[in-house]
């Protein structure tokens, strides 16, 4: 039953945020005003879990009648071959709703007050697709709610760099994103379903992928110039950062998709997870 539910929610996927929410924690109690706590840091991945596990949760949910007519997700989603039901996916999301809430309640009372609208937008990203290509950049805003919602949850309140780094997951997920949908613009267009491909088409898709992806290289850049010029560590993090971005983009092109899988997990986990600890490396020990 807990396999099952794991793969519902995708939860090997939560190490595309996750360091970076840790990169948000890191930054706030590398500051000499706030200090390491075992609770919050328990606190913050909580929060990720019960929030990321009720969105995809949700998507399932809502999208359960698409999954099912889409030949690429009928047999390996779980709503849509019976391995579990819709409304215990429904049940599932009102309780990882409401421990989202109530982690968020035990870090302070500013993380509390935004829960709801952190909800909103993790939540509302499901029917998206229904009316907006821009869909993709929905989810990019919900993913970048990780490294100033860490930030938060220690200092309780807004500074400009955890808000970069949120600027760079939104970019990085949306262009990412748009390189998943490819895999299903044929259908989507059928489903009358809403996506950059869809409304570009294959080759200008992958191309505004990588607009995106280039604001995300220059992010990291004016990061490293303004606030991490003379760490070695976080330049070796940006390169290897950037040269898995761009490695994605030579693996996708319009008339090949058969790499898709590689570049969008295998690339962008990789990226994450190794530019994450190599930036906690340089906020806590260097």
């Amino acid at each position: 039953m807990l396999k099952n539910y794991l793969s519902l929610i995708k939860f090997s996927h939560t190490i595309f945020a996750l360091p970076f929410a840790l990169i948000g924690f890191c930054l706030a109690i590398s500051q000499e005003a706030y200090a390491f706590s075992w609770l919050k840091l328990l606190g913050v991945i909580l929060c990720m879990v019960f929030a990321r596990s009720a969105a995809m949760a949700f998507n399932r949910y809502i999208d359960k009648d698409v999954d099912t007519a889409n030949p690429r997700t009928a047999a390996v989603r779980e709503i849509p071959n019976g391995t579990i039901k819709a409304k215990s996916a429904l049940l599932f999301v009102v309780i990882n709703s409401l421990l989202f809430m109530g982690a968020s309640y035990l870090l302070n009372t500013l993380c509390f007050m935004l829960s709801p609208i952190a909800l909103l937008v993790i939540l509302g990203y499901s029917y998206t697709k229904r009316f907006t290509a821009l869909c993709h950049l929905v989810l990019g805003l919900g993913l970048s709610l990780s490294p100033i919602g860490a930030y938060l949850a220690v200092s309780a309140q807004f500074e400009l760099l955890p808000l970069l780094f949120s600027l760079i997951v939104l970019f990085w997920v949306s262009g990412f994103d748009i390189i998943y949908a490819l895999q299903d613009e044929s259908f989507d267009k059928e489903y009358k379903l809403h996506s950059i491909p869809v409304l570009l088409g294959k080759k200008r898709a992958l191309l505004l992928s990588r607009v995106f992806h280039f604001i995300t290289s220059g992010l990291i850049i004016f990061i490293g110039g303004n606030y991490f010029r003379e760490s070695i560590l976080y330049w070796v993090a940006t390169t290897l950062f950037l040269s898995l971005l761009l490695n994605q983009h030579r693996l996708v092109k319009p008339d090949d998709l058969s790499k898709v899988n590689l570049a969008f997990f295998t690339n962008n986990g990789m990226a994450s997870v190794l530019f994450g600890i190599l930036i906690i490396i340089e906020l806590l020990f260097l």
